[in-house]
């Protein structure tokens, strides 16, 4: 028998890989929010046991396996549920039920993304380098994507700045994309995080992406958005986050290439910066913001004298998730 967060996590892993009544996974991840554990969700859903198991079929025995067997190879498992899954993570709607790590989880962890082109100007990486340096300085992690260019160019100025960086990959995270980041990878999980909302060996697909872009924007305080085309997935990542009310900062450059960008102008949070300089003030207004959101919000969470030890733990309110399929290398039909 297993038990247990082994018990928890393999649930949780049944229930993604077999969708049982047809449940898409966003559907999954709602429930999980209300019911407060997935062997409570697996138990209402379950399919019934077979008298003979079948090669293949699913159940909380063969996905412990499965857990077992990431944890050996170093992976660490983290559900929705536990209290060490990102906390501004939690607060989106496609907020992955699950994810996978290697290095050193933070619940509050204060980054700020800093993403751009993959063919990226040496303006633009010099620039990349100079926020990521500048963001290292001020306390805050770099939070970026690993690809080539311009989030290369902020893990690495963090790293050498002796600073955290968060590397949201849109891989397994037994994969590295592209192949010439694998050490650069490597790096970022023994003295940061590398993070991944996928299946541990799937592959790179042009599904996933996307998904990844919507799970950075959630982890950070901001997004920053040093260069970038009309195709470039930063442009779906500032877009994403104005949908889940995190600032975006565009640099004038983006604004002037990018009819995108330019749509941007004026929504909420969004704003333009010159140079790196511009991007520090803007991102000191939305640390203070956040700071003070804080000194509001904590004091609603202290435990009012004399009140029950035996209380059902509670997670933030969530809105319910609208995107679904988070580990799968195709999105969820549901």
């Amino acid at each position: 028998m297993i038990s247990g967060s082994l018990a928890e996590h393999a649930a949780l892993v049944a229930l993604l890989r077999s969708r049982p009544d047809g449940l898409t996974w966003a559907r999954i991840t709602a429930e999980l929010l209300e019911a407060g554990r997935a062997a409570d969700v697996w138990e209402r859903h379950a399919p019934a046991p077979a008298l003979l198991s079948l090669p293949g079929e699913v159940s909380t025995d063969s996905a412990a396996r499965d857990v077992q067997a990431w944890t050996a190879r170093g992976y660490r498992l983290i559900s929705i549920l536990d209290a060490d899954y990102p906390e501004r993570l939690r607060g989106i709607h496609q907020a992955p039920p699950v994810i996978f790590t290697l290095g050193t989880v933070l619940a509050d962890d204060p980054g700020v993304s800093v993403v751009g082109s993959r063919a990226a100007s040496a303006r633009g990486a010099a620039m990349a380098a100079d926020i990521a340096r500048a963001l290292v300085a001020r306390r805050l992690t770099v939070v970026s994507g690993l690809a080539r260019g311009i989030d290369t160019a902020a893990h690495r100025a963090a790293l050498d700045a002796g600073g955290r960086t968060v590397a949201v990959i849109g891989t397994g995270i037994s994969r590295a994309y592209p192949a010439e980041n694998r050490a650069l990878q490597d790096e970022v999980a023994r003295r940061g995080l590398v993070l991944s909302q996928f299946w541990p060996d799937a592959p790179a697909d042009q599904h996933a992406f996307p998904m990844r872009n919507a799970t950075m924007s959630g982890y950070g305080l901001a997004t920053v958005v040093v260069e970038a085309g009309e195709k470039s997935g930063a442009r779906i990542q500032a877009r994403v986050a104005v949908e889940h009310g995190r600032p975006v900062i565009l640099t004038d450059a983006v604004v002037a290439r990018n009819a995108w960008a330019r749509e941007l102008l004026g929504r909420p949070g969004v704003r333009v910066a010159r140079d790196a300089d511009g991007v520090l003030d803007a991102v000191g207004q939305v640390v203070a913001l956040w700071d003070e959101l804080r000194r509001l919000v904590t004091p609603l969470h202290v435990r009012p004298a004399g009140s029950s030890q035996r209380r059902r733990r509670r997670l933030p309110a969530q809105p319910r998730p609208r995107q679904a399929g988070h580990l799968r290398r195709l999105p969820d039909p549901g």
